[in-house]
């Protein structure tokens, strides 16, 4: 066999579950938005308008339409600025609209297809490299099974923000910096948690202890997406450099080093919602778990800094808390010792299984869910 034959043949070998990965991601995503469309059409009512027409997405779509400063004044006298929400996801939806005609709303939907199917890939070569392909495979379709997965096709920024993220971090992993630093700087623009892809590329530089001008070049370009906007944001809405704080202290969120969710926590434990706050109590300590299971297998120091920053934000700040477990939705290391856990067992059945049942559970919870309170 020659060389080149060789080679084809590996790269099949490894395309094959690749393959299987996003297909399987795919028919999880499609089973929810079935489900979603049934459900909604019973009630008659339209998936298109909780997917792309409620929450964030008009706020988005806002920034299209009316550019930077459009505001509203909630109930209790809070001035509401779209300066809280980053831009990249909004440009690509002008890009669109201007390219193809469509409303801006449903380019955010096909921004997000694409970009969840991006974030899969990502995923399973991350896994793959660490856990080998079998492990990749299973951290995909958890990744598309979780309860909330329904924000994956929604008209909102976490599909985008995971993908790039999760590129800048397969970048990493094979030293490719300025790639690293470019996929780190636009998932900067993408949502505030960019950070947490900021310090993976700075911790990855300071444990390689090897600083040539590449290495440098991706941290400085790291942070520029984030830093960027958040000064424009601050500058421009007249209070300061800083100004972003601000804009996001009158939606109500703000880093508090988990007060505000641990007066949230109390109050279910104190009351009627005993069992709720119970249930909270339990899936907290799963995520810590899952992370601390992560370290101890030895994922490298990029996904640790980043899925702990991504931990710290999401459960450390004052904000609507329906909406922290999308705002984990990034944290996919967490996946991993699961994954690698299903690629173990000695019955791959009873894996396929689980999952199986994890999927119709997404499909209904995320119809349930979006068709009731939803996402803020």
């Amino acid at each position: 066999m020659s060389a080149s034959e060789r080679t084809a043949r590996a790269t099949a070998a490894v395309s094959r579950p690749l393959l299987l990965s996003l297909l399987l991601f795919a028919a999880v995503r499609a089973l929810c938005l079935v489900t979603l469309a049934v459900w909604a059409g019973a009630e008659g009512r339209g998936a298109h308008q909780v997917l792309a027409e409620r929450w964030d997405s008009l706020w988005y779509v806002r920034v299209v339409e009316h550019g930077y400063d459009f505001t509203l004044t909630a109930p209790d006298g809070r001035v509401l600025s779209d300066r809280a929400f980053f831009p990249l996801l909004p440009w690509l939806e002008e890009a669109g609209h201007a390219l193809t005609g469509l409303a801006p709303q449903d380019v955010g939907l096909g921004v997000s297809a694409l970009a969840s199917l991006a974030a899969a890939w990502a995923i399973h070569r991350i896994t793959a490299r660490l856990y080998g392909e079998r492990a990749a495979v299973f951290a995909v379709v958890l990744w598309a099974v979780l309860p909330v997965s329904v924000v994956q096709s929604m008209a909102y920024s976490e599909s985008l923000f995971t993908a790039l993220a999760a590129w800048s971090l397969w970048s990493l992993l094979r030293e490719r910096w300025l790639l690293a630093g470019l996929f780190a700087s636009a998932a900067g623009l993408t949502r505030p948690v960019g950070l947490a892809v900021a310090l993976a590329v700075w911790g990855a530089a300071w444990a390689g202890r090897r600083l040539t001008w590449r290495v440098v070049a991706g941290c400085v370009l790291a942070p520029l997406g984030a830093a960027g906007y958040v000064v424009w944001s601050g500058v421009g809405s007249g209070h300061g450099v800083f100004g972003y704080l601000d804009v996001q202290g009158d939606w109500g969120n703000g880093f508090d080093g988990g007060l505000a969710f641990a007066r949230f926590l109390g109050g279910l434990l104190s009351g009627p919602g005993f069992a709720g706050g119970i249930g909270l109590l339990l899936g907290v300590a799963a995520l810590l778990w899952l992370y601390a299971r992560g370290i101890r297998q030895g994922q490298p120091l990029p996904l640790v800094l980043y899925t702990g920053v991504v931990l710290l934000l999401a459960l450390c700040t004052s904000g609507f808390f329906g909406s922290k477990p999308r705002l984990l939705l990034p944290a996919f290391p967490l996946l991993l010792p699961l994954a690698l856990a299903l690629s173990r067992l000695r019955h791959p059945w009873r894996a396929w299984l689980t999952l199986t049942a994890a999927a119709a559970a997404a499909a209904t919870y995320g119809a349930f869910w979006l068709l009731g309170s939803g996402p803020p």
